[in-house]
Parts: structure tokens; C-alpha cells; sequence
């Protein structure tokens, strides 16, 4: 058995004209939510074995804050490059590229794509991913390379707005 969550970064500021697009932080809204998220990831006793994240400021950040709630080392967070401005079979090939040795991953990403990635995975439409929400999904398989919706099973999808 293996456990994905899908991550869409937290909320983003857009205050700082000077910042391009990779480099823009969290608003106020998004350092609020992340850990908000973290705390329900741990409420459920859930840990991770792997986090991937973009390597985008917002989405890194989204990672530390999560990974602070679910007690994942900091210095463990995997940056992936490929994630930003990733299309859903980059995001495919991440995950399938993931070390069997994982068996729960969590990966924090962008919209539109991992909207997209998580319904081509989830046997349960998705609607488009709000900022900080999270889809688990658990597929019957032993190994990242055979990810696919065939093995797959919708677990749970949720928003900050949930937990307030």
C-alpha cells in the first residue's frame, strides 16, 4: 500500500512587484492555512515518509509550515525543480520516481496541474484544489512506478476552510 497526498500550495502574495513569479511568499492568509492544514494532517496521526515540493518560494514555504505540524525534519524536505511549471505527466513521473522505500508521500505543487494530477489519479472527481487543501488517495500497489487511478482509492480531500 501506498499513500499520496496532493498539496496545492498555500495562498500567495502578490504585494511585491519586484518579485517574479518564482519568488513571490505567502501572504498572511497562506502562513495561517499551512499550519493550519499541518495540524490536521496530525490530528489524523498521519506521517509522512517523503516531501516533495516545487521549488517555488510559496510552495517551499507551504512545506516547512506543514512539515513543522506532522514533526517531518525540515532538512529532509526534497526540493524538486521539475514541480514548478510542472504538466500532469511530469507530476506523474515524480511520484512514479519516488523511492519504494516510502510509503506515504506527501507533494506540495501548483494549480492548475495538481487539480488536473489529482483527478487523473482519483477515482472521485476533484474539484478545482482551493489554496492549502489536500487530497489523499491510497493505491494498492508495492511499487511508485505502478501509480495509477486502476490501484487507486479516494481517502479523503480537505481545505482550510474545513478546519475553521
Amino acid at each position: 500500500m501506498k499513500i499520496l497526498y496532493l498539496m496545492r500550495h498555500a495562498k500567495s502574495s502578490w504585494s511585491y512587484d519586484e518579485l517574479n513569479d518564482h519568488q513571490r511568499p505567502l501572504n498572511e492568509r497562506g502562513r495561517d492555512d499551512a499550519p493550519l492544514m499541518g495540524q490536521a494532517l496530525a490530528e489524523r496521526n498521519i506521517t509522512v515518509d517523503l516531501l516533495l515540493t516545487s521549488s517555488a518560494v510559496r510552495a517551499q514555504s507551504t512545506a516547512v509550515l506543514v512539515a513543522r505540524e506532522i514533526k517531518y525534519p525540515h532538512d529532509q524536505i526534497q526540493v524538486d525543480e521539475s514541480v514548478y511549471r510542472a504538466e500532469v505527466k511530469d507530476l506523474l513521473r515524480v511520484v512514479r520516481d519516488c523511492p519504494d522505500t516510502a510509503n506515504s508521500v506527501l507533494l506540495v505543487g501548483h494549480n492548475n496541474t495538481i487539480t488536473d494530477f489529482a483527478n487523473l489519479l482519483s477515482p472521485s472527481p476533484i474539484n478545482e484544489m482551493a489554496t492549502s487543501a489536500i487530497v489523499c488517495l491510497h493505491f494498492r500497489i508495492e511499487n511508485w512506478a505502478k501509480i495509477d487511478r486502476a490501484n487507486a482509492e479516494f481517502y479523503f480531500y480537505d481545505t482550510p476552510k474545513n478546519q475553521k
